[in-house]
């Protein structure tokens, strides 16, 4: 990966923020929606999630402060789910779509010579794989 100024990285882990807030706001509105013969337990499953991707945000933003930036205030948005069905569908491509902006922030950090950046995040690569693994199991059984 060519040279990654300050500013490309402040940038995309800005875009990392965005998408842990509609993470946090996802699950927090998946929990309360969700319906159906396993409501209690996909209830238990959206919420047990937040505080991971509070812990991410929190770390994002301080990241993005430290590197001279300014955090975002703007989530992505969330997606609509008319199911439960849906609901995990949306959660295992949010999913999916994290572990490749990290792994490519990774690559950036690297690049920008932010060798401690760059391990944090394998750590919260491992911890959105399990959340992605975790939510393929559910879905097989649906």
């Amino acid at each position: 990966m060519a040279d990654v100024t300050r500013e490309q990285l402040i940038e995309g882990l800005n875009v990392d923020l965005a998408n842990e807030y509609q993470a946090v706001m996802m699950y927090i509105t998946y929990a309360a929606t969700v319906s159906g013969i396993h409501r209690e337990e996909l209830k238990e499953f959206f919420l047990k999630e937040v505080p991971e991707e509070l812990r991410h945000a929190q770390f994002l933003a301080d990241k993005v402060a430290a590197l001279g930036g300014t955090p975002t205030t703007q989530p992505a948005p969330v997606p609509p789910a008319r199911d439960a069905k849906e609901m995990l569908r949306n959660v295992l491509q949010a999913e999916t779509e994290t572990i490749q902006r990290y792994v490519e922030r990774m690559k950036q950090a690297e690049a920008f010579g932010d060798y401690g950046l760059a391990n944090d995040l394998q750590e919260i690569i491992s911890e959105e794989t399990r959340h992605k693994e975790d939510t393929e199991k559910i879905l097989r059984g649906a």
